[in-house]
């Protein structure tokens, strides 16, 4: 660590720190203070805190966050099929669609059905998050979005196909519950196993017209675990679509 002309003492004094703990600073360049430490050293001195202490980015990065975007686009329609097509086949363990409607699955991917039903005689678990067609939430969405092929009939149609797979041991659907629902409409997360496709809703944009990230896990703490304890509270405190 360089002090840019400043006297140990005197950025000690700025920092609030001791002077020995600024020598220690100096000598040692494996040592990276506490993040506040950082940024008020890096304000005395004028320079960004990263110039200062390089291996505190590394570290960060190495914790999951930085790594885990693979991928972005401004509108989800702008995913390649194909990427969703790759995520579902690729996965054995873990398939969780979370959109509000995922009425759009039915439509791009091919043999939709046919996979989903692999997959679960498989072994994989698969479940559908959805949001309740009659709940108030979806009316404010539909007045909202103001769109011919309104919410309810997006998440009927995705009910419809489900229920014509029939019985299959491992495959489930949702519905969120009335207090996750306002969450839940603005925020879609389908996971394939270790990687996830996220779109956050826009204000008053259909789903298709809202951004996309796709995430692949590389740590416990990461960005990816965050949406992935995201749905796993919802799925719990949602109530099973009723039969028939």
């Amino acid at each position: 660590m360089k002090t840019a002309g400043l006297s140990p003492r005197m950025l000690a004094f700025r920092v609030g720190v001791s002077g020995k703990t600024v020598e220690r600073w100096i000598a040692d360049e494996e040592l990276i203070p506490h993040a506040r430490n950082r940024e008020d050293a890096s304000n005395a001195l004028g320079v960004e805190a990263e110039m200062l202490w390089p291996k505190a980015v590394k570290e960060r990065l190495r914790g999951g966050g930085g790594q885990e975007v693979v991928e972005s686009y401004a509108f989800r329609s702008a995913c390649p099929s194909g990427i969703w097509a790759d995520l579902i086949s690729d996965a054995s363990d873990e398939l969780f669609f979370g959109g509000y409607t995922s009425y759009f699955l039915w439509t791009q991917i091919p043999a939709f059905p046919e996979t989903l039903r692999r997959k679960a005689e498989g072994g994989c678990r698969v479940r559908f998050l959805l949001g309740d067609p009659d709940g108030d939430v979806t009316r404010q969405r539909e007045q909202i979005e103001d769109v011919r092929l309104t919410v309810s009939t997006r998440i009927n149609t995705t009910l419809e196909q489900v229920a014509r797979l029939g019985r299959v041991d491992g495959l489930e659907a949702r519905f969120s519950a009335p207090t996750d629902a306002m969450n839940h409409v603005s925020l879609s997360v389908f996971r394939f196993d270790d990687e996830a496709l996220v779109t956050p809703h826009l204000a008053t944009a259909v789903g298709h017209d809202s951004p996309l990230m796709r995430l692949r896990r590389r740590s416990d703490q990461g960005v990816f675990s965050r949406f992935v304890a995201h749905c796993d509270e919802l799925w719990e405190r949602a109530t099973p679509v009723p039969e028939g």
